[in-house]
């Protein structure tokens, strides 16, 4: 049995491990994932995360049995959680592939999520519920010519999709967040190194936000091919976008270093302190 008691406030709770949780809300690991993400899945933080200091997400048995006597469900859970690709998700749309991938590159749909496919292309998903909102609430950006707005002063080959994606991701992140350490490793993990040694001078706090860092392209093949694909949109590449998150890292900074310092290596004479 993988059920933990989960003790805050005074008061105690069982919370079941990600993946038995995924199983008994009958989603694939990527789909609970994406739920958790976006809230549908109420996940709380559990001690014990080994190397990782603030600990491991876990869901409550009380959130899984509310889910599961919700109308619908599964079914219901699954739909708000569904991606789609650019052929999909045009049609759900009643719009072409072309005029839909012209709409993401501008910015208008925001991917949640890609994966490489066999020839290392990045495959950007969207979520179905969203693409069918916006269809409704934009139905003037669906036929007829582009406003010029959109097409005025825009480089065609400008695409916007990876920003967006990158700023949703680490969005998502900290909002499951509660811990500012980690929470400062997350705005800084889209930092290319200079970019954050040029912010954090101490090489402890440079270890320890390294060691706190996410994995922000979660699920992606280990392979060196796959990881030069992925590289260049794990990192933010826009003036705008790198100065966002240089001010958001020394804020987030200043904030973690007033809750508790970053861990030091023990020094020579230095007495270990006995476990309560």
């Amino acid at each position: 049995m993988d059920i933990r008691m989960f003790e805050k406030h005074g008061v105690t709770a069982e919370t079941v491990a990600a993946g038995r949780a995924a199983r008994e809300l009958e989603l694939k690991r990527g789909e609970f994932e994406l739920a958790a993400q976006l809230g549908h899945v109420r996940t709380t933080v559990v001690a014990g995360a080994g190397r990782r200091a603030v600990g491991r997400r876990e869901v409550e048995r009380r959130e899984i049995e509310r889910l599961r006597a919700a109308d619908g469900f599964p079914d219901v859970l699954r739909e708000r959680v569904r991606t789609v690709g650019t052929a999909e998700g045009a049609a759900l749309m009643g719009i072409s592939p072309g005029r839909f991938t012209r709409l993401a590159k501008a910015g208008y749909l925001t991917p949640v999520k890609f994966y490489l496919n066999r020839y290392r292309a990045v495959v950007w998903l969207y979520l179905a519920d969203e693409l069918v909102a916006f269809a409704a609430r934009e139905e003037t950006l669906l036929v007829g010519r582009f406003p010029r707005t959109l097409t005025a002063g825009r480089d065609p080959d400008d695409d916007v999709r990876p920003r967006n994606w990158r700023g949703r991701r680490i969005g998502h992140l900290l909002h499951l967040s509660e811990d500012p350490w980690e929470r400062a490793a997350i705005t800084g993990s889209v930092l290319d190194p200079v970019e954050r040694a040029e912010l954090v001078a101490d090489p402890c706090e440079r270890a320890y936000l390294s060691r706190l860092q996410p994995d922000l392209a979660y699920g992606r093949s280990e392979s060196e091919a796959a990881l030069a694909a992925v590289r260049p949109l794990l990192l933010a590449d826009h003036p705008d976008e790198i100065r966002w998150h240089r001010a958001s890292l020394t804020a987030l900074l200043d904030e973690a270093r007033r809750t508790r310092p970053a861990p030091r290596p023990a020094r020579p004479g230095d007495v270990p302190l006995r476990p309560r």
